[in-house]
């Protein structure tokens, strides 16, 4: 599908959210317009807090429209002004139950014309598993152990309906459920409760939410045998949040992604990043991640309504190296993440050794693929993605991998795992850090990482807190509860921040190296390496008479940069 539409031109692509940059998007604009910042970037990727959203830092979409709060039409036109091209997501395999569809299915139950439009878990498994006592299908063995999990026990939230009962829908991804403060007259109307027993009632609860404990779980003592009545109380001030999955059976779906898309292409859209598509397709004795061919059936319509709002598709996937999705994404004529490159380069810098990334990108080179690469993100550091199949090495082997996670979570970093259906923990999945924390917060190795990636095959994509070295905030991580470890690396930077930072030695370096990387015409032509030693790497890039080239000591950690542009010359040292 080498379809000349799923080009992009070259270069630079700055990553952030919203109010990353000071407070909101006209603070981020200010940003680009400074002297310091003129054409360093060609392409701005902003996170999905641009549109309506409740929970998981943006990807719980409620709706598709500005988030008013942070942004105006008059941003993105400035953008448009500045020549930088747009990047949105669209969460393809779920959507907030506050979104429209979700509220009005809640609110009509059976009679809502969006009944379909998500995945009631019981009608999915009906007939393929047992209803347990708590009225949820649980699927038979054959059917359970291959389900590929992002958070332990089943992916489901229980969500009420109008005749009373609760019904289980499927949520691979976050849910956040919370209660209600209490006072004793909430449990007065119980048949048979002591009066003198209500604030002692009414406390147990309170201190429970305050503590985060099950409510299931909770001692009334004396007072159990109303526990029924109390909880049925409990449930009714029961507050939620989660990311249902949509039914892609549903042609109602696809009328919203039709709809969605539309709407993208006038915000600016260029770049569509389809998050968490692989877990879109669903079907009884599938991992229900990445099912083939259905997964390919699904991104092939996706492709067909891009391609007539003239977007460009890249779908995001996180997956082992050794299972080989990135290369038949590649072979589908798609961009991909290079989830592997982050991993890969703190590795080469730590062990001063550059094997594993010349292998990298040898192949990146001999299979023609097209990625687009990163330090860090708006997510983890991949971990998982390095990883071979079964017996076989992945990029790096399972005690360079093991060594690598030992170095970030020495320097503060916090995992983040995948889990089967029993909650057992499988596999290490990713590492929340900055990329400055995970290289020991020493600012060459953060300048040659840059100028590494820069030198890359690919659209190199930047996120906006490395190019301030930030570190890793755990204060952020711990006030934002036990699903807060991502926001270790989210911390907004402010106006006044920038101004005493920008021409600081990290910074100012990297955006020259950026520069480079956005303007030379060198790179737009063809890329070779050298492998003279392991401590020694170069990479050089060619067109016609203009040419850059990547001189690296990684035992040293020192570089240059030599390139040709218009005739003239020149060699710069870091």
């Amino acid at each position: 599908m080498n379809n000349p539409k799923n080009s992009l031109r070259n270069g630079v692509m700055f990553n952030a959210y919203p109010d990353s940059i000071g407070t909101k998007l006209s603070d981020l604009v200010t940003f680009f317009q400074k002297k310091e910042l003129e054409n360093t970037f060609s392409f701005c990727y902003l996170l999905p807090t641009f549109f309506n959203s409740d929970l998981d830092r943006g990807f719980s979409i409620i709706d598709y429209n500005l988030n008013e709060e942070l942004v105006t039409a008059e941003d993105v036109t400035a953008l448009k002004n500045l020549n930088i091209q747009l990047k949105f997501d669209i969460v393809l395999n779920h959507l907030s139950v506050a979104s429209p569809q979700f509220k009005d299915l809640l609110e009509h139950g059976e009679k809502s014309i969006y009944k379909d439009f998500f995945i009631n878990w019981n009608d999915f498994w009906e007939n393929h598993g047992i209803i347990n006592e708590e009225g949820i299908v649980i699927p038979n063995y054959e059917f359970l152990q291959k389900l590929f999990m992002r958070k332990s026990g089943l992916p489901i939230l229980k969500v009420p309906f109008p005749d009373g009962t609760e019904k289980p829908y499927w949520n691979t991804f976050y849910q956040e459920i919370t209660y209600k403060k209490f006072t004793k007259d909430d449990f007065s109307k119980i048949d048979g409760i002591p009066e003198n027993q209500t604030a002692f009632i009414c406390q147990k609860i309170n201190d429970a939410i305050d503590q985060k404990m099950e409510i299931e779980n909770i001692d009334f003592e004396e007072n159990n045998y109303l526990k029924e009545n109390i909880l049925q109380i409990i449930q009714k001030n029961k507050c939620f949040l989660g990311q249902m999955d949509v039914n892609a059976k549903s042609e109602l779906v696809w009328g919203f992604y039709e709809e969605t898309l539309k709407k993208l292409k006038k915000f600016g859209c260029k770049i569509l990043r389809l998050d968490a598509f692989a877990y879109l397709h669903k079907e009884v004795g599938e991992t229900n991640f990445f099912n083939k061919p259905g997964t390919w059936n699904y991104l092939d319509r996706i492709q067909q309504i891009a391609t007539k709002n003239d977007l460009i598709v890249l779908p995001e996937i996180h997956a082992e190296y050794g299972l080989h999705l990135h290369e038949e994404v590649a072979q589908k004529g798609y961009h991909f993440y290079d989830f592997f490159l982050p991993g890969l380069l703190i590795h080469t810098l730590e062990t001063k050794n550059n094997s594993a990334l010349i292998h990298w990108i040898d192949e990146i080179i001999t299979k023609k693929y097209n990625t687009i690469n990163m330090l860090g993100c708006h997510d983890g550091i991949p971990i998982l993605d390095l990883k071979g199949k079964e017996n076989q090495k992945g990029l790096l082997n399972d005690t360079e991998i093991d060594d690598l996670m030992e170095i970030i979570l020495k320097r503060g970093g916090r995992i983040k795992n995948l889990y089967d259906a029993a909650g057992k923990k499988l596999s290490y999945y990713q590492i929340n850090a900055t990329f400055f924390s995970a290289l020991g917060e020493d600012e060459q190795k953060l300048l040659l990482a840059r100028a590494i990636q820069l030198f890359m095959p690919g659209i190199p994509q930047v996120w906006y807190l490395d190019v301030f070295a930030g570190k890793n905030n755990y204060e952020a991580a711990d006030n934002a509860g036990s699903g807060g470890h991502k926001e270790i690396n989210r911390t907004a930077i402010s106006m006044e921040e920038i101004e005493k930072s920008i021409n600081k030695n990290v910074v100012s370096n990297q955006l020259k190296i950026i520069q480079l990387r956005n303007n030379l015409s060198a790179f737009l032509g063809n890329i070779e390496f050298q492998n003279s030693s392991k401590e020694q790497l170069q990479i050089t890039w060619r067109n016609e008479t203009s040419f850059a080239t990547l001189d690296a000591n990684l035992k040293t950690s020192s570089f240059s940069i030599s390139y040709e542009e218009n005739k003239t010359k020149n060699t710069l040292f870091f």
